[in-house]
């Protein structure tokens, strides 16, 4: 065990985080003592984290004095891959965030291991299944790899897919024109787009269809070269759409599917697209599955307490007895003129 003195210098407070957040999980994570006094940091531990609990106040200090300023959710998210991998430094972090975010408005940087694992997934192979809960960042920071590779000119094009479940059959009736009619499906995408780059910039790329959106049913027959695709609310494909989606792939292509197998939409879940992919596709060389969890929600912190408690309940039904659940559906029936009750399927 030894002890370490670290300097106080201005502009180190936001380090800490939130009621000294940033600490905490500094000293819970590397098994660390940090006490705050008035002249300096003093860390107790073993070596190696005391090392590295240094490091992450002078790559800190060093980010700061060049111009990087980091919000607490950002900060956050790295310190918690940094306890996870004792590879990884704010430092390294950064450099790699900004090779990703050349051009765009925001600094692309993963938030968890589970995100880091995702965009490194994305990186390196052709095809990426992204699935899991509401809020952990599957379609912003597919959308964030997207135009970090239309900018760096590795494709010439990005295509947002998305199924209109709602709309069914009757989306050639819709008012308007082929975009008017799928916008309201595609909304999230153009969200991360427009946070991503300047809309004028967005709105030249859609008019000349460097940007591309459209509904599942009109990807049918098409060969996808030189894109960059994305498929959002996969889940809500059938398992007809879903072989004809990733078989579009084309030469100098990649495919990025995400989707929450416990928000599916079509009428009969246990059909999904998604669901049967993940066990045709295992194994298949050059196609990744990246699972995220809720500790990897990014939004409101309320909304990761939110997926935590409906999983509980979910788990917690699923173990009642019939006569401890939810009250049984029953339906009459007439038989030799008597009325009967049958339980109704559920």
């Amino acid at each position: 065990m030894i002890k370490k003195a670290i300097e106080i210098t201005p502009g180190i407070e936001p380090l800490y985080g939130t009621h000294d957040e940033n600490l905490r999980l500094l000293e819970d994570g590397l098994h660390v003592t940090i006490d705050l006094k008035s002249e300096a940091i003093h860390v107790t531990g073993n070596e190696d984290s005391v090392a590295r609990v240094e490091r992450v106040f002078s790559d800190f200090e060093s980010l700061r004095k060049s111009g990087v300023n980091l919000h607490n959710g950002e900060l956050h998210g790295m310190l918690k891959m940094i306890v996870a991998d004792p590879s990884a430094t704010l430092k390294s972090l950064i450099d790699s965030g900004k090779q990703r975010s050349s051009g765009t408005k925001r600094l692309v940087q993963p938030r968890s291991i589970n995100q880091r694992r995702y965009v490194e997934a994305i990186e390196q192979s052709d095809m990426v299944f992204g699935l899991g809960p509401a809020g952990t960042g599957k379609t912003y920071l597919a959308v964030a790899m997207a135009v970090s590779a239309l900018l760096s000119k590795k494709v010439s094009r990005i295509i947002l897919v998305r199924p209109a479940v709602e709309a069914g059959e009757r989306l050639g009736f819709l008012p308007g024109s082929l975009q008017e009619k799928v916008d309201p499906y595609l909304r999230p995408l153009y969200d991360a787009l427009y946070d991503l780059l300047d809309p004028p910039k967005v709105d030249k790329m859609l008019e000349t269809n460097v940007i591309e959106v459209a509904p599942l049913a009109f990807m049918r027959g098409r060969t996808l070269n030189d894109a960059f695709i994305i498929m959002d609310e996969a889940q809500n494909t059938t398992t007809e759409q879903m072989k004809m989606f990733v078989t579009r792939l084309g030469n100098n292509s990649k495919a990025v599917i995400t989707g929450d197998l416990t928000q599916t939409d079509l009428p009969n879940p246990k059909k999904s697209g998604l669901l049967e992919a993940l066990h045709v596709l295992d194994g298949v060389e050059g196609i990744r599955f990246c699972h995220f969890e809720d500790t990897d929600v990014v939004r409101h912190h309320l909304v990761q307490r939110i997926v935590r408690a409906y999983d509980s309940y979910g788990r917690a039904q699923q173990e009642l007895p019939l006569s401890m659940g939810e009250p049984v559906l029953t339906e009459p029936v007439i038989s030799n003129g008597e009325s009967k009750h049958v339980v109704k399927p559920q």
